[in-house]
């Protein structure tokens, strides 16, 4: 069914059919179909950063910036959803067209720049939510705040989302807004996380539980960058990381007519390069939990994250070109590989000897 859908779907202009498409999930959500086309979700419980994750499958951001659609994408079976990336104020984002289907690469390149509806309405959309699951909530800085007053974005978006978010992402790898991956490095890296890490454990104090701090990092960065990133995560005390964004090399895709279009590129292409960064981050912080994403189109890609290091995953692109049944068939192979018991369709397999799935 959901190839005839793809079909159709494909055929339109893709911002406009991503719209679409989750118009149709919030309709069949309302009646109740969306558990009765695709199952009940997978229940594999999972303690980590305090939080317990009904699976280890999540939804990254992107895909819900304003929470719209919060109910109707958990109700797909995802132990976590993450909406978002949010501003403080609304923004329009990048001029259109501004998203594109690499289909012979099963691949997207978005230059969106953080369109969103504002913090205000963010919180308003997860505070009426149904959905149970964990809610992770993304947080970016206004294309026009200069990098140089971005922590002020920052703070203001993370007390505005403290009271609702099961945890926060702190995002820092957007290749569409200008000069934000510059924060990623060295002094103005910790500049950032500092004073954002000290908010936030006053927050914590306040508020009388703690909401997880984590960071969303990209996947274009050398075995030194990584090295000098987690060092950064690791002085200010942060609680996880998000590894990784979208890249913005085109190397996996040269060739394809839309190449050369500016933005990240996510999807099948950029797997490899976030599981190097994934790999990279386990050696530096053996105990800090990762959630790895980039370029899962199948369980075993699913589990291929988990071997690199990964404690949990997230799904964006290979959702929208093998579409819902992804999640399951995810969140059935990584429970596999946690039990040493085969999933469906799949060779049994163990957890690898020297990571813990629940670490």
């Amino acid at each position: 069914m959901y190839n005839l859908a793809r079909s159709i779907f494909f055929r339109v202009d893709p911002e406009k059919s991503h719209g679409m498409a989750l118009g149709a999930l919030d309709a069949l959500h309302r009646v109740g179909g969306v558990t009765r086309l695709f199952g009940k979700p997978v229940n594999d419980p999972v303690e980590l950063m305090g939080l317990r994750f009904s699976n280890r499958v999540g939804l990254a951001a992107g895909l819900d910036k304003n929470a719209d659609h919060l109910d109707a994408l958990g109700a797909l079976g995802f132990g976590f959803v993450e909406v978002g990336t949010v501003t403080p104020k609304p923004q329009p984002g990048n001029p259109k067209p501004r998203l594109f289907r690499l289909a012979q690469h099963e691949a997207i390149i978005n230059r969106f720049g953080f369109n969103n509806k504002g913090v205000e309405h963010l919180i308003q959309q997860v505070k009426q939510r149904h959905y149970g699951g964990i809610v992770g909530i993304n947080i970016g800085k206004n294309l026009t705040t200069s990098v140089e007053h971005a922590l002020d974005d920052y703070l203001v978006c993370l007390d505005a989302v403290h009271p609702y978010a099961d945890y926060i992402a702190v995002n820092v790898s957007s290749p569409n807004t200008p000069g934000l991956r510059s924060l990623q490095f060295g002094e103005q890296l910790d500049a950032l996380l500092g004073p954002i890490r000290a908010r936030a454990t006053e927050l914590n104090a306040q508020a009388g539980r703690n909401v997880p701090l984590l960071i969303k990092i990209a996947p274009d960065m050398s075995a030194e960058e990584v090295a000098l990133m987690a060092g950064s995560i690791e002085r200010n005390a942060l609680d996880g990381v998000i590894a990784t964004n979208t890249t913005v090399s085109r190397e996996a895709v040269q060739g394809d007519p839309q190449a050369d279009e500016a933005g990240g590129l996510s999807g099948k292409p950029v797997f490899e390069a976030s599981n190097r960064v994934i790999r990279q981050l386990r050696e530096h912080l053996p105990a800090l939990p990762i959630i790895g994403v980039g370029g899962i189109d199948s369980a075993a890609a699913a589990q291929a994250k988990i071997a690199a290091g990964a404690d949990l995953v997230q799904l964006y692109s290979g959702l929208i070109y093998q579409g819902p049944k992804l999640v399951g068939e995810c969140a059935r192979a990584l429970k596999a590989l946690a039990t040493g018991a085969p999933a469906a369709g799949m060779p049994a397999t163990g957890a690898p000897a020297d990571k813990k799935p629940t670490d």
